[in-house]
């Protein structure tokens, strides 16, 4: 079965161009390896509608099961992915976002500022990441293991979760 799936980069200077984005497509290829399809791929400065419009299209044009945003979960007065993500989903699945910043806290005490959430509109499971491809990497490895069971029960698997 194909999973189609996006990944949002959020950097002002990686949407001007003055920074390459490392995280996005690193991000893309291990969705990939893992068997998902990266049908959209974007770069969007740090503004709140900006961020939100793109997810919104994402889920609600494309159908895309999975986005995966990279950048602007800490805590920088810029920092507005999580809030935009907040808008436009129906409810948050805070044991992922809990677990990431678990793992990333035996790597740096900065983990403890991340503000990254995930959580569904429609039958879309959208996961905030850090910026930094190290940071994004680290996320993506933690929760990819329940992302599979996490999708089947979005799209109304009823079967027993033992």
């Amino acid at each position: 079965m194909m999973i189609k799936a996006g990944v949002l980069t959020i950097s002002d200077k990686g949407f001007k161009g003055q920074r390459k984005d490392e995280s996005g497509p690193l991000v893309a290829e291990i969705l990939t390896k893992a068997g998902y399809t990266v049908e959209r791929q974007s770069i969007v400065p740090d503004y709140y509608e900006k961020i939100a419009e793109c997810l919104i299209e994402w889920v609600d044009k494309d159908g895309l099961s999975i986005i995966v945003t990279t950048g602007g979960t800490g805590v920088s007065p810029t920092d507005v992915t999580p809030e935009a993500t907040l808008k436009v989903i129906r409810y948050q699945i805070p044991g992922m976002a809990e677990a990431m910043r678990t793992a990333s806290l035996t790597k740096t005490p900065h983990a403890m500022l991340s503000r990254a959430i995930v959580g569904v509109r429609g039958n879309t499971l959208i996961i905030n990441l850090p910026g930094s491809p190290e940071g994004a990497k680290e996320n993506l490895t933690v929760v990819l293991p329940a992302v599979n069971h996490a999708l089947a029960k979005i799209a109304g698997d009823s079967s027993d979760c033992s």
